[in-house]
């Protein structure tokens, strides 16, 4: 629902001041019964509301994506399984699932990416996380640079990309293991660097806890770390980070 389109009737004379209040009194959020949804999260930080699909049922989450179809909104989901995705997909026509990232989004209209976010991952054992902070910072407009299997293990690897990938205004590296590529990342490049701790590695890795102190711990300046597999989070605060930059040069 859109507000300046509302207000643009009402002056028209195309709605009622009455039709005009019933409207409005559903624009800050829906109660659904099991969920609230917020319509005003786009206006508030400039995008929309996202979907947390992990426990919620079938049935909940087929109702949450309908809702947003008939008003007309994107939905972005994260965490979704196959099983989901095929229930929705039942109900809601275009919603796509990326097996991988296990995003499950609704797009109504063409991207138009702009600026850069370069997303780099220690391994490949990390890629699901990394495609989810990929998938989300394209879904909410950033073009996206992916740097794969780059680790310290191989920095050779590394070296030969770094160049590309300090052209991009803000950098995710996700890793697990002891979580040093954001470490050497940020020692070699002048741009922000969000660092992603996976829980990918062995018994002492503790499910990413050994990734996340490195990255915590890191004597690189620039880095800014977000929770363990979180790489919504780290999708997200990069998209920030390039519309920043790339709004300050229009």
């Amino acid at each position: 629902m859109d507000i300046s389109k509302i207000l643009k009737e009402v002056k028209s004379g195309a709605v009622s001041i009455e039709e005009a209040e019933k409207a409005l009194k559903h624009l800050p959020f829906k109660d659904m019964g099991f969920a609230r949804i917020d319509h005003h999260r786009k206006l508030r930080s400039g995008f929309g509301e996202v979907i947390f699909c992990e426990g919620k049922s079938d049935e909940h989450l087929v109702k949450i994506y309908k809702h947003f179809v008939a008003e007309k909104i994107e939905v972005l989901g994260t965490r979704a399984t196959e099983k989901q995705y095929l229930a929705v997909a039942q109900e809601v026509e275009d919603v796509i699932y990326e097996p991988v990232s296990r995003i499950l989004k609704l797009e109504t209209v063409e991207k138009n990416h702009t600026g850069m976010v370069a997303v780099c991952t220690g391994g490949t054992s990390d890629i699901p996380v990394a495609e989810e902070a990929a998938q989300v910072a394209e879904f909410f407009g950033s073009r996206v640079l992916r740097v794969y299997d780059v680790g310290v293990a191989g920095i050779h690897r590394l070296f030969s990309k770094i160049e590309e990938i300090n052209k991009a205004n803000c950098i995710i590296a996700v890793a697990g293991m002891e979580g040093a590529l954001p470490g050497v990342l940020a020692g070699m490049v002048d741009k922000p660097v969000i660092a992603v701790p996976t829980s990918i590695g062995y018994g002492a890795n503790f499910k990413g806890i050994s990734a996340l102190l490195t990255m915590l711990n890191s004597c690189a300046e620039g880095i800014s770390v977000v929770n363990i597999d979180n790489g919504f989070g780290a999708g997200y605060l990069g998209t920030q980070i390039n519309r920043l930059i790339v709004n300050a040069a229009k």
